[in-house]
């Protein structure tokens, strides 16, 4: 007998080596048992026709919206003053004024004073024990 070869010599090792070759071959087939039930029971919903039809809905009033803040005159900040306008008439006065353009910068200096001016801060309370 070849004392150096690796290859099993009585039936007691054939049989620990396939004790091992069937544990090791129920180690992996219990793992794929368990990522299979993994990959079933986390699967998410899919994406259905009512998701499509609630993002359209949201969409549509996104644009909507929009369509009414580019193309009419409300308040942006009432107590400030400032109006918000129609882009093409923003656009038409926006050139008028910028014909003359020191007065249209000095214009647009106090226009953006006046609407990031912070109000003054509330008085403090006196402390009671002064």
């Amino acid at each position: 007998m070849n004392s150096g070869s690796s290859y099993p010599q009585s039936a007691g090792d054939k049989a620990r080596v396939t004790a091992w070759g069937v544990g090791i071959l129920g180690t992996f087939l219990i793992t794929a048992v368990l990522v299979a039930a993994m990959r079933y029971y986390a699967r998410p919903e899919p994406v259905g026709a009512n998701r499509a039809e609630e993002r359209r809905k949201n969409l549509n009033e996104l644009r909507a919206a929009d369509t009414k803040t580019s193309n009419e005159y409300d308040w942006q900040d009432k107590d400030k003053g400032i109006v918000r306008l129609p882009v093409q008439r923003a656009m038409e006065l926006t050139l008028q004024e910028w014909k003359n353009p020191a007065a249209a910068r000095s214009n647009l200096v106090a226009r953006v004073d006046k609407a990031t001016v912070v109000p003054p801060k509330a008085p403090e309370k006196p402390n009671p024990f002064e």
